[in-house]
This record gives structure tokens, C-alpha cells and sequence, in this order.
């Protein structure tokens, strides 16, 4: 058993393989800008789009609010590596090295056992992506997101920053002047997945940051399941991960978007998602934040329809020198919208876990109601766990709730426990993974190996 949270770094996600690469760009520059849309042999429409983007994060300020991110200076991290590869079809193609990685991650596994199709991102590329035929007879897209700019041009045109515009917040825009892989899915109407779709995307090169954009649509009356993987080998030198996802449930349309992100304890991660909803429609997130040396991750989700839902489940776990500021925002734009939050975080070794809230309901948001829960458990004096709501309600018409509890491991529990036949460690794991449960029996583990194996190495080193 692991005892201590810095062992985590000593297990299968901490691989680390040479860099090779074809093209490599430091910081951040015209040039820079220049050289990913040339690589990438863009139309001029994206690369229009890059170049406000780099005027616009040239213009603003950090944000003066959260975990301090001055210690960044974008000019020194490789923000565009191009792997030794093309992207792929199956697995035997993908370079040796690189296989290897994804090989003990286990994702071609779960992709055989319980996927629909996968994609996988190696630093700055998709390396691989593929769809099972049965799935792409529905008419179904999924694809790397460079890929969709060229062959589906106008659906992407519709809705690429149409969710997140460039000019809402620094990193954004730092993310649309750099983006470089992610996913495009489309849905059609009426068609209902019932398996899911996984992209995992991997940042192995040190000094490096990732900007993938992710875009989902998912049509009327169409369904999916979704998974995200994420992760890096740590290093002693800082990475950042600026990525963006856009999705759009349509009328009586559904989307579960499961995430873990278990980035390196080297890494800033200023991630960036939004999805708006129809009429009948509704988005369940669950989320998991591990790894980071910060992070700042608040998904909003804007409930356009009439009895359009958000459910939003999430863990984080924060150990020494961690501080992730993560929660979510929510605006409810129309009668009979419901939410429901349900988050849990577990600080330890001077760890900071901030959960914060936005809720706002409009005045033509009536009959609408929103339950938010969030449990905070610290184990020991050093560690720290906030809660900071904002909550605006424009109309009386509402139902609200917000319950929030921040409480240290129970002496009197690992007493009794012990007094069981327990020891001390044990004891301390039985708490924690009874605390977990009702969130990570959420995540989709019997289709993702990755998820299972992170949440248990997690728990597993919450002990000392």
C-alpha cells in the first residue's frame, strides 16, 4: 500500500519516453501562431480567429482572484510540439514508444472492451483516432478536432467559439491563439449511444503546455456518453494545460461528460468548458481533479429550454503543494430548469481544495430549482478547504438549497475502528473511501481502466 501522495508520481502515469518530434514552438508569438496554422495547413477563417486571440490575451490581466499564477511565463514553455507521427487508424501503427504509454494506461483495452471509439492526443497531436463501424453507420462524426475544420467546415464554423468566445477570460484566449488537437462529435438527431466514446490526452514532453479544443453537439432527441482521460509524467520543470471544451445539448437531447484529470504535480491546469442546453435537455457532468500543482476549473452550464437539467457530480483531491480552486457556474434562462450539485474534496499535507459557485436565475427562470451539496474532508490541522457560493436569484418563483460541510477526520471513528482490529492506516482509508464512494461510483470505471486505477491509487495514498 502507498503510503504517502507523493508515491502517486511512482506508478504507470508517471512514464516517461524521449521527446521525439517534427516541429516544436516556444511561447508565444505571431510566429508561433503562424507556424501551428501552416502545420496544420488551416484556412484562413482559423487562423483570423488565432490571431484576435493573441491580440486579445496580450491585452488582459491575470485574474486577480484564486490561486496566484505569476510564477508562468509563457515565453519559456513549448506550446506547440508536433509528435514523430501522423495520426493513426489502429494501434499497430502508432509508434512503439508511444503505444507503449497508451498500452499501460490501458486504453486500447478498454477500447476493445467497452468503447465505441476512442481518440488519443500525444503532446500537441492525435495520434490515433478511430470509430467503430457500427456507431459511423448512424451517422455519427467523431474525429480529432483538426480534422473536422477540414472535412466538416461549416458545422464547425456554427459552433467553434460560439459556447466560449476568445475574449472571456486570459487563458482562453492564450488557449484559441494555440489550440492544437481535441475532439469534434457530432450526433444526429434522434440517435442514441449507448456506449461511450473516450478521448485521453497525454502531455509527455517536460516544460510543455496543451491546448486542446473539444467540441460536442449533440442533436434533438440524440444521446451520449462521453469520457475524458487526461494526464502527464511529472517533471521538474512547470507545464500548463489550457484546454476548451464547447458542447451543445439540443432539444430532448442528453450528454454525460465524464472527466479525470490526473495532470502531474508540475502542472497548471486553466481549463475552460461551457454547454448550453435545449428545451427537454439535459448535461450531467462528473468530474474528477487530481495531480496539478494548481488548478482552476469551473464548467458552466447555461439551461436555455424549459425543463432543461444540470447535474453535476464531482471529487477533487488535494495533497502537499496542491491548490485546486474548482466548482461550477450555472445560469437558468428558462421556466421549470432544474440543477443538482453534489462535490466532495479531501485536502491533506497542507493541501487547499476551493470549491466555488455561481448560480444565477433569471427573471423568466420561474418554477425553477437548484440543490446544491458540497462536503469538504481534511485530514489533518495543515490542510485547508473553502466553500464560496454566489448565488443570484431574480425571481421568487424558485427552489433553492445550498448545504455545505467542512469537517476534519473523525478521532472518535478511527477509534472505534481500531477498536475493531483495525490499524490507524486502515482505518484512516476505510473513512476516506466511504467518504468518496457516492461520487466515484459515478465515474464510468467499467469503461475507462485508467479511472479505476487512478481513483484507488488516490485513496490509496491518503494515508501518512
Amino acid at each position: 500500500m502507498k503510503t504517502r501522495i507523493d508515491n502517486i508520481d511512482e506508478n504507470i502515469y508517471n512514464i516517461k519516453t524521449e521527446t521525439r518530434y517534427l516541429k516544436k514552438g516556444i511561447g508565444i508569438s505571431e510566429d508561433v501562431v503562424r507556424l501551428i496554422s501552416k502545420e496544420k495547413e488551416e484556412p484562413d477563417w482559423v487562423l483570423d480567429i488565432r490571431l484576435k486571440a493573441l491580440k486579445t490575451f496580450n491585452e488582459l490581466n491575470n485574474p486577480d482572484w484564486g490561486p496566484e499564477l505569476t510564477e508562468l511565463d509563457i515565453n519559456k514553455i513549448a506550446t506547440y510540439i508536433k509528435p514523430e507521427t501522423k495520426k493513426q487508424m489502429t494501434w499497430d501503427d502508432v509508434p512503439e514508444d508511444i503505444r507503449n504509454v497508451f498500452d499501460k494506461l490501458g486504453i486500447p483495452e478498454a477500447e476493445k472492451q467497452s468503447l465505441a471509439g476512442v481518440g488519443a492526443q500525444y503532446d500537441s497531436e492525435a495520434v490515433y483516432h478511430n470509430l467503430s463501424e457500427k456507431v459511423e453507420k448512424l451517422g455519427v462524426i467523431y474525429t480529432d478536432f483538426d480534422t473536422a475544420i477540414k472535412e466538416y467546415p461549416e458545422l464547425v464554423k456554427k459552433y467553434f467559439s460560439k459556447a466560449v468566445p476568445l475574449n472571456d477570460h486570459k487563458y482562453i484566449a492564450l488557449h484559441y491563439a494555440l489550440f492544437s488537437g481535441g475532439s469534434f462529435i457530432y450526433v444526429p438527431k434522434g440517435v442514441k449511444l449507448d456506449i461511450p466514446l473516450q478521448s485521453y490526452f497525454r502531455l509527455n514532453a517536460p516544460g510543455a503546455g496543451q491546448f486542446e479544443h473539444t467540441l460536442i453537439v449533440v442533436d434533438e432527441g440524440a444521446e451520449l456518453q462521453f469520457i475524458e482521460g487526461c494526464s502527464a509524467p511529472g517533471y521538474n520543470e512547470l507545464n500548463i494545460h489550457a484546454g476548451c471544451v464547447e458542447l451543445f445539448v439540443n432539444d430532448d437531447a442528453y450528454l454525460r461528460f465524464s472527466t479525470i484529470e490526473n495532470w502531474s504535480k508540475n502542472m497548471l491546469n486553466l481549463n475552460t468548458k461551457k454547454c448550453f442546453v435545449g428545451k427537454n435537455g439535459k448535461i450531467e457532468w462528473i468530474m474528477g481533479s487530481f495531480g496539478s500543482k494548481v488548478s482552476m476549473l469551473y464548467p458552466l452550464s447555461v439551461l436555455n429550454g424549459e425543463n432543461a437539467t444540470c447535474e453535476f457530480t464531482a471529487i477533487s483531491f488535494a495533497g502537499k503543494g496542491q491548490n485546486l480552486d474548482t466548482g461550477l457556474k450555472v445560469i437558468h434562462n428558462a421556466k421549470n430548469t432544474s440543477t443538482v450539485v453534489n462535490s466532495k474534496s479531501i485536502s491533506k499535507d497542507g493541501g487547499i481544495c476551493t470549491f466555488r459557485s455561481d448560480a444565477w436565475v433569471k427573471k423568466n427562470a420561474k418554477n425553477s430549482k437548484l440543490n446544491l451539496n458540497c462536503e469538504s474532508l481534511m485530514l489533518d490541522s495543515e490542510s485547508r478547504s473553502d466553500t464560496i457560493p454566489v448565488n443570484r436569484l431574480e425571481t421568487d418563483e424558485v427552489t433553492f438549497a445550498h448545504e455545505a460541510t467542512i469537517g476534519k477526520i473523525s478521532d472518535k471513528a478511527i477509534f472505534y475502528l481500531m477498536s475493531r482490529g483495525l490499524s490507524e492506516e486502515e482505518a484512516k482509508a476505510l473513512i476516506v473511501r466511504g467518504f468518496a464512494e457516492p461520487i466515484s461510483k459515478s465515474f464510468p470505471v467499467e469503461y475507462a481502466v485508467e479511472m479505476n486505477r487512478l481513483i484507488n491509487l488516490e485513496l490509496e495514498g491518503t494515508i501518512g
